[in-house]
């Protein structure tokens, strides 16, 4: 990603990448066996005691108050070493962004205020699916002055370690989102789903009896606030990608620079050669267009939404086939847990399932111009 010559985004480029490869890279193996093994709560505090959950946050409600182009920067060098931690941050950040878009400021003012660890602050939330186009099983009932949820939420990310979840539930006109606290007695939580990839971003399953919930905004403005918060954090899921490209490349590198093979290193290879220049050169674009469309909307310039979706498709789009070549750079050591290609390709694919599946986020781009 780049910084420019914003002298705080540039300590913070520097600062979220030295974190990345000092304190995240070590353990990012044995972090992946969870929920098979110990979940790296001292890596997740240090990030928390960072501020790195607090970007985008305004400042008067305890947060760091920067900007999109911040929070993409932190998230692209965290996801060079490993997507979960990343998945965390972007799963808070879409909670805290969706809940400022409905206005509920004196929320997240309280979060921050008595927030002494990360469960006290995080949001929990089903961020790998559009609300819209998913069959819903969670139902809302207007109760006295507040209301009560039934059903089941699937694949709640970061539900076992939340203090509050937020939810779309079926109301009369469509969904509406709502908060909940976590433990609840009328609600029940699962184990830790086990997952492809991203293995130490925990999501789980909740059943919901009558369980108290507070609605989140207006009613009937549940599928606008998705939308309006989409529109932004899609450029977020585009910064990790961009940071999975980016670390699959520089692992490649570093390995083609010291394997030897028929008597010489491979990176005198010309066929190798070509493979590692077509991912240098989907890299170094893929930073571009995220870099160049986090400026577009921090200006509010013109089409800027179509802009944005158009960066974060391609970017996303261009992970998988990136990844894929990362992992043939390395040869059958490239499919190993020694080394951190095979984690990045299963990843991946969680990645572009961020707010929505990547094909119906195409067909809502086409839609558009349509």
């Amino acid at each position: 990603m780049y910084a420019s010559d914003n002298k705080e985004l540039s300590l913070l480029d520097k600062s979220s990448l030295e974190f990345a490869k000092k304190i995240l890279a070590p353990g990012r193996e044995e972090n992946d066996h969870y929920p098979f093994g110990p979940f790296f709560d001292p890596v997740v505090q240090k990030a928390f005691d960072l501020d790195f959950f607090h970007i985008l946050l305004p400042e008067d409600l305890g947060g760091v108050g920067q900007g999109i182009g911040a929070l993409c920067i932190v998230l692209a060098n965290i996801c060079r070493e490993d997507s979960s931690l990343a998945g965390i941050m972007f799963t808070n950040a879409f909670a805290q962004n969706l809940l400022l878009a409905a206005g509920c400021t004196d929320v997240l003012k309280d979060l921050a205020a008595g927030a002494q660890k990360p469960s006290d602050f995080l949001i929990a939330c089903p961020v790998l699916c559009n609300p819209a186009q998913q069959p819903r099983r969670l139902s809302a009932r207007k109760e006295g002055d507040g209301y009560v949820l039934s059903g089941t939420a699937e694949y709640v990310v970061l539900g076992g370690m939340a203090g509050h979840a937020l939810l779309p539930a079926t109301v009369a006109d469509g969904h509406a989102w709502f908060l909940v606290n976590l433990p609840d007695g009328a609600i029940s939580v699962t184990d830790p789903v086990v997952s492809h990839g991203m293995h130490a971003c925990p999501a789980t399953d909740m059943t919901l009896k009558d369980a108290s919930a507070w609605l989140v905004g207006a009613e009937e403005e549940g599928p606008a606030y998705f939308k309006k918060v989409a529109d932004t954090m899609q450029l977020a899921a585009a910064a990790m990608a961009a940071g999975v490209m980016r670390g699959s490349l520089e692992e490649a590198l570093a390995y083609c620079r010291e394997r030897r093979q028929g008597g010489r290193k491979i990176k005198d290879w010309s066929e190798l050669q070509m493979l590692l220049s077509s991912m240098a050169v989907q890299v170094h674009v893929a930073e571009m267009l995220v870099s160049r469309a986090c400026q577009a909307m921090e200006n509010d310039a013109k089409n800027w939404r179509l802009s944005v979706q158009a960066a974060a498709l391609h970017v996303i789009s261009a992970m998988a086939p990136v990844v894929t070549d990362g992992i043939q750079a390395l040869g059958g050591v490239g499919y190993m847990k020694d080394f951190g290609q095979e984690k990045r390709f299963r990843d991946a694919g969680h990645i572009q399932a961020l707010l929505g599946y990547l094909p119906m986020k195409k067909l809502n781009f086409i839609r558009q111009l349509l």
